[in-house]
């Protein structure tokens, strides 16, 4: 069962049940960012929550880097405007933990740990979380009491964070994809904890799935757009996809098109056990970025590519 487009239209959920919980999470998500923001809910040695580190891969942590990066609000004297500042521990590479723990320095004791891992047993996820909590007991800092988990029920995670009482523990369901989990927990906690407004994104997404519901084919943006990815690649991906968005609000837009794209389609095989090995490599970073990296290749180089443009129609003031 797939069914991510039902986090934006709960009623097209299969049964009312389903509805009515897919509504709970949500307000789940606003009561406890809200008591996070306002400084009701606060860390055990500190007045408030400042800053958020998320602890997760792939997914769970593509999707709420593009929301931060691409929705955050302008920074007023150094500091979110409205959210808790973020920091990512996304890959299992000690330095690079290293380098973020020594950016929040001593801002520990005002950080919420935000775990994601919808098997609640991803090694690289896993071993941030050990490396994190090292660091709260080297600073005689409670983390479960700053901690707070997004897993499936009855995952190892999970268990973990039941058992040690963390701050919270969200749902993630099975039939949400890591790759399409955006508009779920995964992306809406740390959006909302961000400062971030859920409910119009969540809005623009529905709005947006009309689009893609519409019959007529050169008045639906998603057909019209895959026909073009089919018919570039010679319906196999024998060209890539160059993503090219000239702003730096969506320099992570390739990256999250990478997994969702790719991780998609890229298949052995097809749905009658035929080898077709056939997929779409996607890549990308910044327009202007990209001018004067690698469109010399582009423009005279192999003709192994198409490009798709992204054009923002507007921003906020």
């Amino acid at each position: 069962m797939v069914g991510h487009y039902w986090l934006r239209s709960p009623e097209r959920a299969p049964d009312s049940e389903l509805t009515d919980t897919i509504r709970a999470s949500l307000e789940s998500i606003q009561h406890f960012a809200k008591d996070v923001l306002d400084g009701r809910l606060k860390p055990p040695n500190s007045e408030c929550f400042r800053k958020l580190l998320l602890i997760g891969i792939g997914g769970s942590a593509l999707g709420p880097q593009l929301l931060y990066q691409a929705l955050e609000s302008p920074k007023k004297d150094g500091q979110p405007a409205s959210g808790l500042e973020t920091y990512f521990i996304d890959n299992t590479d000690p330095d690079g933990m290293g380098r973020i723990f020594s950016k929040l320095g001593n801002a520990f004791e005002e950080t919420l740990v935000l775990v994601i891992s919808k098997s609640g047993g991803t090694v690289e996820t896993r071993n941030g979380l050990l490396e994190t909590r090292n660091v709260f007991e080297h600073k005689n800092l409670n983390f479960a009491k700053q901690a707070v988990a997004v897993t499936g029920e009855g995952s190892l995670l999970d268990k973990l964070a039941k058992e040690e009482q963390w701050l919270k523990v969200f749902p993630m369901w099975d039939w949400v994809g890591g790759r399409t989990s955006v508009t779920s927990t995964v992306g809406l906690l740390p959006a909302r904890l961000q400062g971030i407004d859920v409910d119009a994104f969540l809005e623009g997404a529905r709005l947006m799935d009309q689009h893609t519901r519409n019959p007529e084919i050169r008045q639906n943006p998603a057909a019209m757009l895959s026909l073009m990815w089919h018919h570039a690649g010679a319906g196999k991906g024998e060209r890539a996809m160059v993503v090219l968005p000239y702003r730096d609000r969506l320099e992570s837009l390739a990256r999250y098109l990478q997994q969702l794209v790719m991780e998609s389609i890229g298949k052995e095989k097809d749905l009658n056990g035929n080898v077709v090995e056939q997929g779409l490599t996607v890549y990308g970073n910044k327009g202007s970025t990209d001018q004067h990296a690698y469109i010399q290749q582009l423009r005279e180089g192999r003709s192994d590519f198409f490009t798709t443009f992204v054009e923002v129609l507007e921003e906020p003031v």
